[in-house]
């Protein structure tokens, strides 16, 4: 790998990180398949022996109502409309754009997998859509798009709209991420009514995620892109069009009429409800207020909201399940876990850390009582469960869950504190860092003083205000051991990109291992294993073979749990709440596409 390619790779992960290191860390936190019925029926005739001719039968499909509104109240209101402009990555405009932004993918909100949107199918070296070209090392994409894909105009949706999108990314005066796109070879652009293709100029998992967002050529071409849509939308490529947003109250979406997808259980064109207006109410107290007095009829608890606050409303949200609320409180892709600081800065918090002893790592995973934190930090959630395995948060079916070998098992941690006093020769401490303004770490830290103490390693807390804790400590390395979160994304992608984290070829401040591991320059013990998992990261990041890409995977997850170099704890709870006897159709997605994700669907209930 190339260095260009490898910065350019290190730049595209960080792209990857859908919530800022910041907003992870900092913030308080059926469907069916289409089956045509048919049967064979033999009528006898009363009079004659002759058997009537067999007729075929189709039973008609479940038929859905149309029309009819639905208010979703949430406690953020977006800075712009503009998915591409400054503050177009906050999560309300994803949830607003699932109404009216189309483009390659999607995210299930069932199999929490990516899904074609407004393409036949999502291209890979399987189905021919991907080709690594040999000859040269480059890769081709190919997309096909669907014949029946129109913009809400009526004006289909063609190559030259991606191929505008991709002069828009690419043009130097926009603020826009251009990584992985700007790895296309221009030259190999090819443009069809119904097809776009493309050359990267090196083989990568990381083009499955590009094209997520397609601009309508027509519609916007001419105008200044970072000023005329920031409070209005271009032409919607979705099942509604953007209507109005009144500063400081809505957006009203209203129905598409020519939305190109139709239910494929009942046949009947998408979508079924009139309008969706999103409400901004930024007290959580008055969001459940309105909820519960079915002034609105969903929503979701967002960052605004507490931990202890979030507890209470799923409390008394839960309450009114009796009287048709339903009520999903699911884990979502920000996971907490406990990090160590391997490089020699870690002294200056403590200088008796022994982070480089495998023996003490794996002390602390036996010490520490995953399940109890749970218990007392998820306490919202019926029967919260710990995370064995951070791959849980990207892609569940593909998680080994590596970490189940750290079975809290306090006399198992103090035999291993003994074995790492005494191949260190030093005392072995564990200084405690995370940031004290976030209650649920604050919880964390109290619980840890016992769980330690049980195993005999001497422990102490030292928590640090968030600005203090990532604006200095945090990326000088003058931590010891620490907790905060990191956010999964479906596809191999996200996988791949987080690997970043721990690749000892890539420390700051270009890069992003802040833990140091392996970063012998930074006083961090290189070993076979760490010389190992730079080899993976730069095995997963050449390569589009998935069979290929799965075993990287999993060896990279045995890595980092064998070798204890971190520890995940639990994913963080994302909670929504639906009036079902009045919304059909709603499902809570826990990834980045949110409860949204499948709009299109939903219809009054009480029609």
């Amino acid at each position: 790998m190339t260095r260009l390619w490898r910065r350019r790779a290190v730049a595209l992960a960080v792209f990857l990180m859908v919530f800022a290191l910041v907003a992870a860390a900092c913030s308080p936190s059926d469907d069916t398949a289409d089956e045509t019925t048919t049967t064979t029926s033999t009528t006898e005739a009363t009079t004659t022996t002759t058997k009537a001719p067999e007729t075929t039968t189709t039973e008609a499909k479940p038929q859905k109502p149309y029309g009819g509104d639905a208010i979703v109240a949430g406690d953020e209101e977006p800075q712009t409309l503009n998915p591409y402009a400054p503050g177009g990555t906050k999560t309300i405009v994803s949830l607003i754009g699932q109404g009216y932004l189309t483009g390659v993918q999607d995210i299930d909100g069932y199999t929490l997998e990516l899904v074609p949107e407004v393409v036949t199918e999502l291209p890979t070296t399987a189905n021919g859509g991907v080709e690594v070209n040999d000859e040269d090392g480059t890769m081709t994409v190919v997309y096909s798009i669907k014949e029946e894909a129109v913009w809400a105009d009526g004006t289909p949706i063609s190559g030259a709209d991606f191929k505008f999108t991709y002069d828009v990314i690419m043009d130097p005066a926009q603020p826009i991420g251009k990584a992985t796109y700007e790895d296309i070879l221009p030259d190999s652009i090819v443009v069809g009514p119904k097809t776009f293709e493309y050359t990267l100029a090196a083989p990568t998992a990381f083009y499955e995620l590009i094209f997520g967002i397609i601009i309508p050529k027509h519609s916007v071409e001419g105008s200044d892109f970072m000023t005329a849509w920031n409070e209005e939308m271009w032409v919607s490529g979705g099942p509604f069009a953007f209507d109005r947003w009144v500063n400081g109250e809505s957006v009203t979406l209203v129905r598409n009429d020519n939305y190109w997808k139709t239910d494929p259980v009942t046949d009947q064109q998408l979508p079924y409800l009139d309008s969706v207006t999103f409400a901004f109410i930024p007290d959580p107290e008055t969001i459940i207020d309105a909820f519960k007095s079915r002034e609105v009829d969903i929503t979701q608890l967002g960052g605004n909201f507490t931990p202890d606050q979030q507890t209470e409303a799923i409390t008394t949200l839960k309450a009114l399940e009796p009287e048709g609320a339903v009520v999903e409180v699911l884990s979502g892709p920000r996971w907490e876990h406990l990090g160590f600081q391997f490089g020699d800065t870690r002294y200056e918090r403590n200088a008796t850390s022994c982070n480089e002893s495998l023996n003490m790592r794996q002390a602390i995973g036996h010490a520490v009582d995953k399940q109890l934190l749970v218990d007392e930090i998820l306490v919202a959630q019926t029967n919260p469960k710990p995370l064995d395995s951070y791959v849980d948060a990207f892609t569940p079916s593909l998680s080994q869950e590596a970490w189940a070998q750290y079975n809290h098992d306090p006399d198992r941690a103090a035999e291993l504190y003994a074995a790492a006093v005494e191949e260190t020769g030093k005392e072995c401490t564990v200084v405690f860092t995370t940031t004290s303004n976030v209650p649920d770490r604050v919880k964390m830290s109290e619980l840890f003083v016992d769980m330690f103490a049980a195993a005999g390693i001497p422990y102490e807390n030292q928590l640090e205000d968030g600005q203090i804790f990532w604006g200095q400590a945090f990326y000088d390395g003058t931590w010891d051991f620490g907790e905060w979160a990191w956010v999964g994304s479906p596809g191999l992608s996200g996988l791949i990109g987080i690997t970043n984290l721990w690749d000892p070829e890539n420390p700051p401040p270009a890069g992003q291992n802040n833990y140091l591991y392996g970063v012998e320059a930074a006083g961090a013990v290189s070993d076979e294993t760490s010389i190992r998992f730079a080899e993976v990261r730069d095995e997963m990041f050449s390569t589009v073979d998935t069979a290929e890409l799965i075993t990287l995977i999993q060896e990279s997850e045995r890595i980092l749990a064998d070798n204890a170099i971190m520890h995940p704890l639990y994913a963080r709870l994302v909670t929504a709440a639906v009036w079902a006897d009045e919304i059909g159709g709603f499902k809570h997605n826990p990834t980045r596409a949110g409860y949204t994700w499948n709009i299109e669907d939903w219809y009054r209930a009480d029609g």
